[in-house]
């Protein structure tokens, strides 16, 4: 049987007197982990095993598109006023947070088309509000 910290010796192919030494972290094989990385340090195989299923490359990827809308000071600042105060309007959101009436626009343009914010037209008021994304989760949590 093999230590975790006990090193093991191989022969060097092609060469009968040359060893290298190669450290055997964990002797039983990991079934999820590429071959790639079967030489890293295995401690809790069923742990590695359940956070390799977790990975699902798509997932992750729109996950991070959906967060990097928090990464900006102003789309953060609009949705924490959308946040608490429901449906409002441009003019109130640039009055709320003293932002420039354009760039309120502009960045509420870029929250609707990240589907992260909804416009609701009453007559020639544009209201929005927060749709229902992990966002809002987020948000309601602070």
């Amino acid at each position: 049987m093999v230590k975790t910290d006990q090193m093991i010796s191989f022969p060097h192919p092609g060469r009968a007197r040359v060893w290298n030494r190669a450290r055997v972290w964990n002797p039983d094989p990991v079934h999820l982990l590429p071959a790639d990385r079967s030489d890293h340090r295995v401690i809790d195989a069923e742990r590695i095993c359940q956070a390799i299923a977790a990975l699902d490359a798509d997932a992750i990827q729109a996950r991070a598109r959906h967060f990097a809308v928090l990464g900006d000071p102003t789309r953060l600042t609009l949705l924490t006023c959308i946040q608490a105060a429901g449906p409002i309007s441009v003019s109130d959101l640039a009055a709320a947070t003293g932002i420039n009436d354009a760039t309120v626009s502009q960045t509420l343009r870029y929250l609707r088309a990240s589907q992260t914010v909804i416009a609701e037209r009453e007559g020639r008021v544009v209201r929005y509000r927060l749709a229902s994304t992990p966002i809002t989760a987020l948000l309601a949590a602070q």
